[in-house]
């Protein structure tokens, strides 16, 4: 009989540590290889997390909604098997960080010293960086300030202590109240009689990512009308013959991903985020979609590289990460990483949306319902009117990045992109 220490996985890139939704097992009970041990969450999805062992379970060193580092050893089980024989646990390799202005840890307590200048361009804190930050009222615009010290830009929570211990210098810190701010008025609501329910985890991040993105981006949204009537009796057409030949179904989501991918080459400020007075133009093209799970949440998957993929591929991957979010089964790296997203708020039978963008995304895209109806259409012989398939299309633009002529142009051009539809194309 051998030992195993069992340790917290690697959950994909920049992910540095976890919290503990859920032991599937006890102290003294046994479990087989490949089975499910535990649920962790991280900044990004939940993951079932398997044993790489067969064998009986001795300890459990964390509890229920502890906060672990990635790496470190998590349970102890007893198995007959040769440990040199296990398939190595994956760990979090070494890096040293990028800009050496960031990795100060000793701020001077009596000078606002230069290096508080630096900022986090990292949006997503770990869930003991934002119970620490809750409990000292700091909010996330001011933890996007503090100067950090981990892996890829990561905030760490020696890195908020030490800024809480220099004071929180002013320039950072939430201003103090004072006669000339708005104060909130305390008022008692009557709240009348109902349900109570306590949000999950999922929602109480779903929040607070919403109110972040409204506080830190200038929310305006434009709106254009397409007609699909080509596309959508194409699609029509040849979906059961490229179900039979790709294996594949063609929803019109790869249609939408496809006309964006297209349009962000031709407009590439859209396809940006901001680094304090810095507009990064993004290289690559990953368009996110916004995807609701069966418990009423949601969840962001991303197709990497949309612009290289053609329609096949892109139905590909569009059909496996919804088949897992509806399953609950995305990794940490299927939702990390988007440049831009669709919220296809039609599949609810919405005429239009006004999106909340993704940060630190420049824009996002909400697609309404495709409807028929009666349209002038001008045509050589004479105006016309015809059945006609519409769609609204509406963009939510940071306006600190975009301005309203780019905007308008970028939105103009992916409903050009679906209204000068090839309906000759093959599949």
């Amino acid at each position: 009989m051998s030992e195993y220490k069992f340790k917290m996985p690697k959950l994909g890139e920049s992910i540095t540590e976890a919290a503990i939704i859920k032991w599937f097992k006890n102290v003294g009970e046994t479990i087989e290889e490949d089975e499910v041990l535990l649920e962790v969450a991280t900044d990004k999805v939940d993951s079932e997390v398997p044993s790489l062992v067969s064998g009986k379970i001795t300890k459990l060193l964390y509890q229920q909604n502890d906060v672990i580092k990635i790496g470190e050893t998590i349970a102890l089980i007893e198995t007959d098997n040769q440990i040199k024989n296990i398939k190595k646990q994956q760990t979090p390799k070494k890096e040293t960080p990028k800009n050496k202005k960031s990795t100060s840890l000793k701020p001077n307590r009596k000078t606002q010293s230069i290096e508080f200048e630096v900022a986090n361009p990292n949006l997503h804190f770990s869930p003991l960086v934002v119970s620490v930050a809750k409990e000292y009222h700091i909010s996330f615009e001011e933890l996007a300030r503090i100067p950090v010290s981990g892996n890829e830009g990561r905030l760490r929570k020696s890195d908020l202590m030490n800024y809480i211990e220099a004071d929180r210098p002013f320039k950072y810190a939430q201003p103090k109240e004072s006669d000339n701010k708005f104060e909130v008025p305390n008022l008692k609501f009557d709240k009348g009689k109902g349900k109570l329910v306590e949000m999950d985890r999922m929602r109480q991040m779903i929040a607070d990512r919403m109110v972040f993105s409204k506080h830190t981006s200038p929310h305006v949204t434009a709106y254009v009308e397409a007609d699909l009537t080509e596309m959508v009796n194409w699609r029509n057409h040849v979906k059961s013959n490229f179900l039979e030949k790709y294996q594949e179904k063609l929803t019109f989501t790869p249609l939408f991903v496809e006309a964006v991918a297209s349009a962000l080459i031709d407009f590439p400020m859209i396809n940006s985020s901001l680094d304090g007075k810095n507009i990064i133009v993004k290289e690559e093209i990953n368009i996110g979609m916004a995807t609701a799970l069966p418990s009423g949440n949601l969840i962001v998957p991303v197709v990497k590289n949309a612009d290289k993929k053609n329609l096949k591929e892109l139905a590909a991957s569009i059909n496996s990460l919804s088949l897992k979010a509806r399953k609950n089964k995305l990794k940490a790296d299927d939702s990390s990483g988007s440049t831009f997203t669709i919220s296809n708020v039609g599949t609810f039978g919405s005429l239009m949306g006004t999106p909340i963008i993704n940060q630190p995304e420049a824009a996002i895209l909400a697609t309404g319902i495709i409807k028929k109806r009666a349209e002038v259409m001008e045509r050589p012989e004479g105006d016309s009117i015809e059945i006609r398939q519409m769609m609204y299309l509406s963009l939510s633009f940071d306006h600190r990045i975009v301005d309203g002529f780019l905007a308008g142009s970028f939105l103009r051009r992916i409903a050009d992109n679906l209204e000068n539809f090839d309906s000759n194309r093959k599949i």
